[in-house]
């Protein structure tokens, strides 16, 4: 990356002019593309899909530090998302995830503020400058903010617990399971209503934390 921090008013060289043909960032990604509650939120809504029927087909669980996160799977011998479509374009990407809206930049946290910077060389196509805002295609920027450094935050706090947890002589598996257990269900398999989710995400993230 370089050592650049933008603002959502920026100007960076993230444009790579419609991907020019190119899907490379929707194959072979692993698990690495994390999904979270918004991206649940916009998939839900847009697909009229539950989150149990996306785990049968297009996301699945891993471990992440501890704790159990959803992703984009990776399908077929090309490893190639499952909503890539033959023609090799996004068959979502009006309400695509925000880590895939996001790249080639990365999200920086320092306290409540989150600035991004650049992957350098991560996207041949990429060199185009863009206002970081246009780039993400986010509505409502300042909750989306906001929602970020609170779910950032929680997943840090969550880990480092869980952390603290493994290390523990005996190891606590119950505890780590019901730890785990309790925030998919809060913020993953509850079904979300199509009405305003930042509302939703704080009556889920403030029961959580009761």
């Amino acid at each position: 990356m370089d050592d650049k921090r933008y603002g959502l008013n920026d100007m960076v060289k993230a444009g790579c002019g419609d991907c020019r043909g190119c899907s490379d960032c929707c194959r072979g990604m692993g698990q690495s593309i994390l999904l979270d509650p918004y991206d649940i939120w916009q998939l839900e809504t847009n697909l009229g899909e539950t989150f149990g029927g996306l785990l049968r087909e297009k996301i699945e669980l891993h471990v992440e530090e501890g704790l159990i996160l959803p992703n984009l799977k990776m399908q077929g011998a090309e490893e190639c998302c499952g909503f890539l479509n033959q023609e090799g374009r996004c068959g979502i990407h009006a309400f695509r995830p925000g880590l895939c809206r996001l790249f080639p930049l990365g999200r920086h946290y320092e306290g409540q503020n989150l600035q991004y910077f650049l992957l350098e060389n991560a996207c041949p196509n990429s060199g185009t400058k863009v206002r970081v805002r246009k780039w993400l295609e986010i509505q409502d920027s300042r909750n989306y903010t906001a929602f970020l450094v609170k779910w950032h935050d929680l997943r840090r706090h969550l880990q480092q617990e869980l952390g603290e947890l493994a290390e523990k002589e005996p190891a606590q598996p119950d505890r780590m399971k019901e730890q785990n257990m309790r925030f998919l269900h809060i913020f993953y398999e509850e079904p979300y209503e199509v009405g305003d989710f930042y509302g939703q995400f704080e009556e889920r993230l403030s029961r959580f934390e009761r």
